[in-house]
């Protein structure tokens, strides 16, 4: 996830193990729900202590092997070795005088009855069905926690960085750390592909998914940046493919309060329409190659006729749209904008070196200015404060494409 914040080394205390989000765009999920097995307790509850100097005859001691065998048949845990122990033990107190015989017995015979019950559970297939069921509930947990579109939750610690174990699902009207927008499951691998793998399709995907959910990204808060959950490679294992997309804040102590959500169900058919169409782009400009032209020309040549083919699209749906009569000059005004950037994206797809794609990528940081997108969307009634950074200074090495250029 290489947006966000990268995870980082802060990992509170507590019985659960470590614990942070989730994002670089991550919650990245769960490192493994599972905590490491403790110590195995003891049959018996209580410290024995000595028994000192007595003037009387000791009695007999109770043969260790009989209390074993009857404390495995009660619990029927194995009950082959508690029928096994309980023979054994009956044969030493003959031989050495021991008491516990009644403690023998009926450990044997509890244990006859639990290793019954155990042969007629194999023979039904139970015991199949009850690890189906711990799988199912494995992937149910897992690395998602069962979270589904819209929901919002509270992370272990507020921290959305690292592992995570547990997250308690909240109301998104009040204060939260995190928001769900998204979720999708991994393919093409029977294998767990290595966590950076999993980390690069979840940070490629997640920072598409955000515009089918937050369509208008003008009206995200600056602080607020992409988180997910990700498989990890112990619930792989158990059938976990799931990656959950979310927004979160990049400062963990602020969180979130109130939904970002604003999609089909909360805009107008003419804001949907504006925002499809301008989504093209901040969409195709999202899959910038980590590689400089310099060290990879040839991906950032792609890029950049992803971006020219995007801008295609977006303005024919701009020109195509009936915009009501308030609207529909300045988004053509957006629309003819978008057809000169589109040019120099072409010309940059074309380029033969470094430097001619610079020329044309500067021609496009000149061109891409918020005014007319602020006149249109103003006039649809949309957010009008440019995301910061989203339009940088022209003619510099140094600039970056990001998303939400929006001419």
């Amino acid at each position: 996830m290489s947006i966000p914040p990268p995870p980082g080394p802060h990992q509170p205390p507590g019985p659960q193990g470590p614990q942070g989000p989730y994002p670089q765009g991550q919650y990245p999920y769960p490192q493994g729900p599972y905590a490491a097995p403790g110590p195995t307790p003891s049959p018996y509850p209580y410290q024995p202590w000595g028994q000192g100097y007595s003037p009387y005859n000791r009695p007999a001691p109770v043969n260790g092997l009989a209390i074993a065998s009857l404390v495995l048949g009660v619990l029927c845990f194995v009950p082959a070795l508690g029928l096994l122990l309980g023979l054994i033990a009956l044969g030493q107190i003959k031989r050495k005088g021991e008491r516990g015989k009644g403690l023998a017995v009926a450990g044997s015979l509890l244990s006859s009855v639990g290793l019954a019950l155990w042969v007629l559970v194999l023979a039904t297939g139970a015991v199949s069905d009850f690890w189906d069921g711990f799988k199912d509930a494995a992937k149910d947990n897992g690395s998602a926690y069962s979270l589904t579109r819209g929901e919002c939750f509270d992370a272990p610690g507020g921290s959305l960085l690292g592992k995570a174990y547990d997250v308690d699902k909240v109301p998104c009207a009040g204060e939260h750390d995190a928001e769900v927008f998204a979720a999708f499951k991994m393919t093409g691998t029977a294998a767990y592909p290595g966590d950076s793998k999993v980390q690069e399709v979840a940070d490629t995907r997640c920072y598409v998914l955000r515009y089918g959910y937050a369509m208008d990204a003008w009206a995200v808060p600056e602080d607020v940046d992409v988180y997910y959950l990700t498989p990890t490679r112990e619930s792989w294992r158990l059938g976990d493919r799931e990656v959950t997309c979310m927004f979160g804040n990049i400062d963990e102590k602020a969180g979130l309060k109130g939904s970002l959500r604003n999609d089909a169900r909360t805009l107008d058919a003419e804001q949907l329409a504006y925002l499809k169409a301008v989504n093209l782009e901040n969409a195709a400009l999202d899959t910038q190659p980590l590689n400089t032209p310099e060290e990879d020309l040839k991906s950032n040549r792609a890029w950049a006729g992803r971006v020219s083919a995007a801008l295609t699209k977006e303005a024919r749906m701009l020109r195509d749209h009936p915009w009501p009569a308030g609207a529909k000059k300045p988004v053509t005004k957006v629309a003819e904008d978008v057809e000169a950037v589109r040019k120099e994206w072409a010309r940059a797809a074309a380029a033969t070196d470094a430097d001619t794609f610079y020329e044309h990528y500067d021609r496009v940081m000149k061109l891409s200015t918020p005014d007319s997108a602020v006149t249109a969307r103003k006039a649809l009634g949309l957010a009008t404060t440019p995301p910061p950074g989203a339009y940088g200074d022209a003619g510099g090495d140094d600039d970056t494409g990001g998303s939400e250029l929006e001419v």
